[in-house]
């Protein structure tokens, strides 16, 4: 029989290896439950465990005074691969490298995405960037400090080819 704290009562000779057994059986359990909690409680406090949150939809975003656009490649270009530089301009604003949620319309960050996936959160305007053979769509986007959008959106999209 387990007792009131979870040891085995051992009285009954009958059932002595039966109740060895259960005494393993609940320490073992005891065991993976308190590392089960251990590594919850570490996994919570790692930086990659951090919940990420997105702007109410209620929160009014602001309007950016910056004009994107994107020098190079031009629209349509048939590049050489593998490897391509990404040079953009931006007027009425300034890339910054910090993160915040004190948003600024004339502050933020470039995000850029190659067929719909971003590749690089740039801190600067001209990038080398890895690409493979076909056609692509490139998107460049300024975004606020906080790294979402502006409302509007300050973006930039072109299609190019790989040779």
């Amino acid at each position: 029989m387990i007792g009131l704290f979870g040891h085995v009562d051992r009285t009954d000779d009958r059932l002595g290896h039966v109740n060895a057994t259960r005494e393993m059986n609940v320490g073992r359990t005891v065991s993976v439950i308190g590392l089960i909690g251990a590594l919850l409680v570490c996994a919570g406090c790692s930086p990659s465990a951090q919940t990420v949150t997105t702007p109410s939809q209620t929160a009014v975003r602001p309007r950016s005074t910056g004009v994107l656009s994107i020098l190079y490649p031009e629209p349509g270009a048939v590049v050489s691969g593998p490897k391509m530089t990404v040079r953009l301009a931006l007027k009425n604003a300034e890339v910054v490298p910090q993160t915040t949620t004190h948003l600024s319309p004339d502050k933020g960050h470039i995000h850029l995405s190659i067929d719909g996936k971003v590749i690089s959160m740039m801190y600067g305007l001209d990038q080398v960037i890895d690409v493979t053979p076909g056609m692509h769509i490139l998107t460049a986007e300024f975004v606020a400090q906080d790294h979402f959008p502006f409302d509007p959106r300050v973006v930039k999209t072109l299609t190019f080819t790989v040779k």
